[in-house]
């Protein structure tokens, strides 16, 4: 009898926490490492939400809550899905779980049963498909290429769907590309969808607050009200307020889904840590003076890396339109070998012979489903990515 679950067989460490955790073992190694792998803001939490958690320990705010999230913050999450998105959800609509990854777990846990498949747009976030694997369900995937801005279309998304399709994971902007779906490009997936009533939406809108320059962002329940009730609108504090650590996401949906997620959570973490939640209250609640500062130096920043990236041989890297990340093709790259001797065969090797000749640490893009590319997290400083491009370069400048 083995001892480890057959499912565990089914999934892989995430690439991403590997690359970061590489990174810091070198660093304390003493090598000059420059970490650009982590999805993680590099801006502290705003003021205003730390005295939040602070007021909530000295009011000894420290016990059990509710499974799925404090009144309050159920309170502030629906004002939040009104007043940003035009959606109107009920308290006992919203589920409030230990980060985003957890809500998404959950639901899929929920409602997948084996056979079930599940549409994933590629290139994707590394944690969908081996969430789906876990949950007893298979993932489809469905590739937007470079020539598309990292976007599916319509026509793809029809000729994924089959009579065993449950969900689709819609990912706007995206984790690793950066794509944002305008108005137009949603509504034609949307229109799809109101074909097939036995789908279900699952939108991951975490990097809602982070667009550029004129784009728009738009969730699909608001594109096509007729989704509504079968779409989970998952979103979360992590990113828009650089509170990664707090572990605080949530969702609105169908008040059954939401208790069968509910029931999930129960006999797994049972409620998000008290101190966070009354900190993402005063977060969704309080002023919102940060979004805007730190949306601009992320603009920035975008634009220093793309414009340093196309200067690389061998590597094309397209103007995303949000979150933080690109995802430039290496495959003029392919094939050549380092100054160092290490054969270019694929992205892995690449970002591998990146990190051990000049310590710039990315994450490959098989790892993402889409090759041959790397991504890049550019919520860092200015100076780094200015170094980090600036080896990336002579890397690939010594590719023979």
């Amino acid at each position: 009898m083995a001892f480890l679950s057959d499912t565990l067989a089914r999934v892989k460490p995430s690439p991403t926490i590997a690359v970061t955790n590489k990174a810091r073992e070198l660093k304390e190694a003493g090598r000059d490492v420059i970490g650009l792998g982590a999805g993680e803001p590099d801006f502290d939490t705003p003021e205003n939400i730390k005295a939040a958690a602070i007021a909530a320990i000295e009011a000894g705010k420290t016990k059990y809550t509710a499974v799925d999230g404090i009144p309050e913050l159920k309170k502030a999450i629906c004002e939040k899905f009104a007043r940003e998105n035009g959606l109107s959800y009920k308290p006992s609509q919203i589920t409030v779980g230990s980060g985003g990854k957890q809500v998404l777990y959950n639901a899929l846990v929920a409602t997948l049963n084996p056979g079930d498949e599940v549409i994933i747009p590629a290139p994707y976030w590394v944690s969908y498909p081996d969430m789906v694997l876990l949950a007893g369900g298979t993932p489809v995937f469905v590739t937007g290429p470079m020539e598309t801005g990292y976007k599916i279309t319509a026509e793809q998304l029809e000729a994924a769907i089959t009579p065993n399709t449950k969900w689709f994971i819609f990912n706007s902007p995206s984790n690793p590309s950066g794509a944002g779906y305008s108005h137009d490009e949603l509504k034609a997936l949307t229109d799809v969808l109101m074909r097939h009533p036995q789908v279900w939406v699952m939108s991951d809108d975490m990097y809602e607050h982070l667009v550029f320059g004129d784009f728009k962002f738009v969730t699909p329940a608001q594109v096509e009200p007729g989704l509504y009730d079968r779409t989970l609108t998952c979103n979360g504090v992590s990113k828009a307020y650089a509170m990664t650590g707090w572990r605080i996401g949530y969702a609105g949906g169908p008040e059954a889904l939401i208790k069968a997620i509910g029931k999930v959570q129960s006999q797994s973490t049972s409620n998000p840590c008290s101190i966070s939640q009354f900190a993402a209250v005063e977060a969704l609640n309080g002023p919102q003076d940060y979004i805007a500062e730190s949306r601009v130096a992320f603009e920035r920043r975008r634009d220093l890396v793309v414009a340093a990236l196309n200067t690389c041989p061998g590597i094309s890297c397209p103007t995303p339109e949000g979150a933080f990340y690109v995802y430039p093709s290496i495959a003029g790259c392919i094939g050549k070998t380092s100054a160092a001797g290490t054969q270019i065969t694929d992205d892995e090797a690449f970002a591998s012979a990146l990190l051990e000749e000049t310590g710039v640490a990315v994450v490959f893009g098989a790892a993402f489903g889409l090759s041959p590319n790397f991504r890049i997290s550019y919520a860092t400083s200015d100076a780094a990515l200015t170094e980090a491009c600036a080896r990336i370069k002579t890397f690939c400048e010594g590719l023979k």
